[in-house]
């Protein structure tokens, strides 16, 4: 997909500064003289990741969408908004991404298939994921991370249920809403789901998430396994994604240690390089309040 984008960014920047050249692929649509092609339809509809049942209507929405752009786009160069300085550096920017992405595809290639062996030992150190999973069944208040005042800390705390909290919440007039929502060890953070595994039925524990914060009670705890067949297709993305990010990691550390890198003016090194984000596992927040655990979602 990179590769197809980085081709599309080369042709235009080609056309750039001479007459504009005729874009390969079918015309499914002319807009004052520009052409919208099938290879741009395609890689609208790949980027959306639209599923195969909703194709057909799909094009259609995009076919339009592209039409409305290639309006905007004219218009914008019309008032020589391409060469507005904070337009030229996002475009800098974007054909700098795009052509850095392209190289790690080709260093990287394409990723060997994990092997039913791998799987299989994957599967097995990891029972909690799998043969031994549990879905945590809750209740939840929620409330806005601002209500949460000391008064309110103390009310949870000397409370043995959400309802004498929601009660202790009705009397001094503190807005709250009432949920419930289930969340399996597959989906939660190891560190995560072991305080939750040990904790004691009703007990209540307070999660922040940005604006609002929600104060749950595990009202059950099921049994929920699942087999190797069904794992497998998860277990082999998972595989391929670090086995992606691995190699990039490795083709960095190489390109590094070759160059030669200086820090200017106040900028200091970082202890270590930033590695890229490819879907790291978050991790529990260790702030959390006295009677509660944080990172659940």
């Amino acid at each position: 997909m990179m590769c197809t984008a980085a081709m599309l960014l080369v042709a235009t920047l080609a056309a750039c500064g001479g007459k504009a050249e005729k874009k390969p692929g079918q015309a499914l649509a002319s807009v004052n003289g520009q052409e919208i092609t099938v290879l741009q339809l395609n890689e609208e509809l790949m980027r959306a990741n639209v599923p195969a049942a909703r194709q057909e209507a799909a094009r259609k929405q995009m076919l339009e969408a592209l039409i409305d752009r290639q309006l905007l786009e004219s218009e914008a160069t019309k008032e020589k908004m391409d060469r507005d300085p904070k337009v030229m550096q996002a475009i800098e920017r974007a054909k700098s991404t795009i052509v850095a992405q392209a190289y790690l595809q080709k260093r990287v290639g394409t990723i060997a298939r994990p092997t039913a062996t791998e799987v299989e030992e994957y599967f097995n150190k990891n029972p909690q994921l799998f043969a031994s999973r549990k879905v945590f069944d809750m209740r939840q208040l929620v409330l806005a991370s601002s209500d949460v005042t000391d008064n309110v800390k103390a009310a949870i705390d000397a409370s043995k249920s959400l309802d004498e909290v929601a009660a202790w919440l009705d009397e001094h007039k503190v807005k709250y809403g009432r949920g419930q929502l289930a969340r399996s060890t597959q989906e939660l953070p190891p560190e995560l789901a072991g305080k939750l595994l040990a904790m004691p039925k009703g007990q209540l524990f307070i999660i922040r998430e940005g604006d609002r914060s929600m104060l749950l009670s595990i009202n059950e705890v099921k049994d929920a396994p699942v087999t190797l067949a069904q794992a497998t297709p998860q277990i082999e993305q998972f595989l391929v994604n670090k086995k992606n990010k691995e190699a990039a990691e490795a083709e960095l550390k190489r390109l590094r240690a070759s160059a030669k890198i200086e820090y200017l003016g106040q900028t200091q090194a970082p202890a270590t390089a930033a590695a890229p984000n490819a879907g790291a596992q978050p991790a529990a927040n260790p702030d959390a309040h006295a009677r509660g655990v944080a990172g659940l979602k």
